[in-house]
């Protein structure tokens, strides 16, 4: 086997192997510890608005005139 031609394998299979072992020694992340406390404020909400837009479809006559 002639292993310059398969170096890309043998890179991807060393750097799997690399990743799988790092995380599996590695420490577990310590969590933040935060002083403060959350500010939140109550915003009032209003009622969503509905706008209805009625009308009718125009002709094709209608529409040849506006594109003329």
């Amino acid at each position: 086997m002639n292993i310059a031609k398969n170096m890309e394998a043998v890179f991807l299979a060393a750097l799997v192997v690399a990743v799988s072992i790092s995380n599996t020694f590695a420490a577990p992340a310590a969590p933040l510890q935060v002083a403060a406390r959350p500010v939140v404020q109550a915003v009032p909400t209003a009622p969503a608005i509905t706008i209805v837009i009625v009308g009718k479809r125009l002709t094709a006559a209608q529409k040849a005139k506006l594109a003329a």
